[in-house]
């Protein structure tokens, strides 16, 4: 039995992907089978597919870092066939068959069991994006940042991490500001729940001072570069900062100041080697108390036909919010 995958592979150095169809013989090993019903649309996947970022480290290789659905077959007795379950980042996608096809096979060590409270589709309304901004306000609120505390600021606000962030945040209890390069999206971040939008014109990213004016008690920073160095400059006393994207830049230019000066902390958010334990009680609170009224206002749902054709909007930064790709509803 033969099923859609939309594949990647390399000639000649360059990138092609295509849609094929491909058997169960040719998917990778793993312990569990997934009819898959959804995937998403990640930065990191608009790279892979398109060969504008060195991600896939195998090819040929079915994309996709994300998928939910159901198990057709398991090996493990931790699953069930029936049971709906869950899978980002590992390997997914990029070293091994990935969520853009109708079947997957993964190591039952990457699956999670969908918690209750979220759907399939909530699953990838969030994926790897939702589960980063999740686990980036869990890793500061252990780290003592409570709503108290003051505000918290988020950059790359439109993207699907920041769109999130400020949606979990507010849920929470916490006053967001969200800081942005798009004025136009105003009021679809006040509509996530920032009680301020920033533009980031507003910044003069050229005078950046080792101590500057503290304001922030807590920042989930998706640029790096720059702005991160102004955040680590205007945290609060105890103040704590979630480096969890480089959209901007890799690099990072500060001094010790803030650090030693403000007791403020540099969290580092790896959403991809995250451990199993944490990573279900991330999940968990998704489909609890961290669940935003807005995650649907804020995602798009396209047929998994039309998936090609919104890559070149995510390299332009032209995308706002989440995607989810509808596989098998």
């Amino acid at each position: 039995m033969t099923f859609q995958a939309f594949l990647s592979s390399q000639d000649d150095g360059k990138v092609l992907s295509r849609f094929v169809q491909m058997d169960d013989a040719q998917l990778d090993p793993g312990e569990v089978s997934i009819r898959v019903a959804y995937s998403d649309v990640n930065y990191k996947d608009a790279l892979s597919a398109t060969g504008a970022g060195k991600i896939i480290r195998r090819f040929p290789c079915v994309g996709g870092i994300d998928l939910s659905g159901t198990v057709t077959d398991s090996s493990d007795g931790r699953f069930r066939v029936g049971d709906e379950v869950l899978c980002t980042s590992y390997d997914l996608g990029v070293a091994h068959h990935g969520g853009y096809a109708e079947r997957a096979r993964v190591p039952a060590d990457w699956v999670v069991k969908l918690p209750a409270g979220l759907s399939l589709f909530d699953a990838m309304a969030y994926g790897t994006a939702g589960f980063t901004a999740a686990l980036a306000v869990v890793r500061m609120e252990a780290n003592g940042l409570t709503p108290a505390s003051g505000p918290v600021l988020v950059t790359g606000a439109t993207g699907g991490v920041g769109s999130v962030a400020i949606a979990i945040l507010a849920k929470l209890g916490y006053r967001v500001v969200a800081l942005t390069g798009k004025a136009e999206e105003t009021e679809y971040l006040k509509g996530l729940g920032a009680a301020e939008v920033m533009l980031r014109s507003s910044l003069d990213l050229g005078r950046i001072k080792p101590l500057d004016k503290a304001i922030w008690a807590g920042a989930v920073d998706n640029l790096g570069g720059p702005v991160l160095a102004w955040l680590a400059s205007t945290m609060q006393i105890g103040g704590t900062l979630a480096s969890v994207g480089l959209a901007a830049d890799t690099a990072l230019n500060t001094t010790v100041m803030p650090f030693i000066l403000r007791g403020v902390s540099l969290l580092g958010v790896d959403s991809v080697n995250c451990p199993m334990p944490q990573r279900a009680e991330v999940w968990r609170r998704l489909a609890s108390d961290m669940h935003p009224d807005q995650l649907s206002a804020m995602t798009r749902c396209i047929e998994f036909s039309q998936l090609p054709d919104v890559f070149e909007a995510f390299l332009q930064a032209r995308v706002k919010g989440r995607t989810v790709v509808r596989i098998n509803p």
